[in-house]
């Protein structure tokens, strides 16, 4: 929805709220499809939510939680009573009610899951980590035994009433209980009633450990084209499915945390509407790296500080050569870690994909120094200058794309995050090494300087 219409729901919420009219203001918050009525939900102060929340129905409550944020669907779901919150829970997909209850103090949870209902659905999934296969998984799937006919499949299907969220692919298993099959909706309409499942079956089965690690699991859903993956035990038992939905989340988050780390920011939790204080604390640490990075590329500079005071328009082009080099390895740094990411760059073979990245440098080093040192060459009338500036870029460059995929490959290497090569650490090195080389260069030819 637009935002405006957001807007103007809230508007009326407001309105309603002040005017006493609170079937009113439900009334327009359930007209919302559930993603927006929870946006609007948050806009909302303290004293507003506190008024709609008991008069929600029940369906429109678990829908509210489904899609806040995780810690303010933890502070809604701890002004229910126990009962109420247990019925809430029971509501709700299997994946969001344990994600809540994962967020709840653990004596909470435990009161809320003795309530349940449908707590055998949640109880499964709590022991996962949330960025595992395990914690992304739901327990809405349907399993068939081997020997089960396309009839009988049917006649389950119609005896659970599978929610819209159930992905419609149904595992068979063999006697022990372990994957060995998959079978689409389709497959089972067009088979003949008295069809087995085992002759119909895809017995290829791609799917994920609970332990895996959720951007492996989103990548291999991105690669093979899946609109859900089976979660299987060290047995090879199917415990549950993750569906696109889940992946689209992964792939955001993992997006979000790539990006963050980049930019020195180590929160993946932290947004704009985060309160100062936590900003602070969270980006405070990379600010003082960044200014203890500044202060030694600083004192590469103090050491030419007599050839700068007699020829101080070599101070003019430094910025020059920083800007380019860390442009260069920000490139590079970005496009690697991007590749480690979605698996494109074969580790035992890195070492290639390094020195093709330090070869790029040089080629646009070479590309762009010989167009800089002809234009300040024209500029200045000293072709020494421009050559100088010139070579410097050359070889800026060419370090700036080979530290640039150096560094994150290495991380990996090492099992770290690659996002950990942020471009503080690589462009200090950049600028750091183009420092030195320019004035070195300069204070060579110094006496075509003067």
């Amino acid at each position: 929805m637009d935002p405006s219409q957001i807007e103007l729901a809230l508007t009326r919420i407001r309105a309603a709220l002040e005017a006493g009219e609170v079937q009113a203001a439900i009334d327009t918050l359930t007209d919302l499809h559930p993603v927006d009525r929870a946006d609007a939900f948050s806009d909302l102060d303290d004293k507003d939510q506190a008024a709609l929340l008991p008069r929600l129905d029940l369906e429109a409550t678990a829908d509210l939680l489904e899609e806040l944020e995780d810690e303010q669907a933890a502070a809604v779901a701890e002004t229910f009573d126990t009962e109420q919150l247990a019925d809430v829970l029971d509501e709700m997909e299997p994946d969001e009610a344990a994600d809540v209850l994962g967020d709840l103090p653990a004596d909470r949870a435990e009161q809320a899951l003795a309530e349940m209902e449908e707590a055998r659905n949640v109880l499964p999934l709590l022991p996962f980590a949330d960025e595992t296969a395990g914690g992304r998984m739901t327990t809405s799937f349907i399993a068939l035994p081997m020997g089960t006919t396309a009839s009988e499949a049917i006649q389950i299907l119609r005896r659970v009433e599978p929610s819209s969220e159930t992905p419609y692919y149904l595992y068979v298993e063999d006697e022990a209980d372990r994957l060995v099959g998959i079978v689409g909706l389709r497959d089972l309409v067009i088979s003949d009633a008295k069809t087995k499942v085992e002759t119909i079956m895809d017995s290829e089965v791609i799917s994920a450990h609970t332990q895996e690690d959720q951007e492996d699991v989103a990548l291999r859903m991105a690669r093979y084209d899946l609109a859900a993956l089976p979660v299987v035990n060290d047995r090879g038992v199917v415990v549950g499915v993750i569906t696109h939905d889940d992946v689209l989340d992964v792939v955001a988050e993992e997006a979000t945390e790539d990006i963050y780390r980049l930019a020195n920011v180590p929160d993946p939790d932290l947004s704009i509407n985060s309160p100062i204080r936590q900003a602070i604390r969270m980006r405070i640490p990379w600010l003082y790296l960044s200014a203890a990075t500044a202060l030694f590329a600083a004192w590469v500079i103090s050491n030419f500080e007599s050839l700068i005071a007699e020829v101080a328009i070599l101070a003019v082009f430094l910025s020059v050569v920083a800007g380019l080099g860390g442009n260069t390895a920000t490139q590079s740094l970005a496009l690697i870690v991007r590749a480690l990411a979605l698996g494109e760059i074969d580790m035992k073979n890195a070492w290639r994909t390094v020195l093709k990245e330090g070869l790029t440098g040089f080629v646009a080093g070479a590309l762009v120094g010989t167009v800089v040192g002809l234009a300040v060459w024209a500029w200045k009338g000293n072709p020494v200058l421009g050559m100088v500036l010139g070579v410097a870029l050359i070889g800026n460059m060419l370090v700036a794309g080979f530290v640039g995929a150096l560094v994150p490959i290495s991380l990996k290497f090492l099992r770290l995050d690659p996002a950990l090569a942020s471009s503080v650490l690589v462009t200090t090195v950049t600028d750091s090494v183009g420092f030195a080389l320019f004035l070195t260069f300069s204070a060579l030819a110094l006496s075509n300087l003067r």
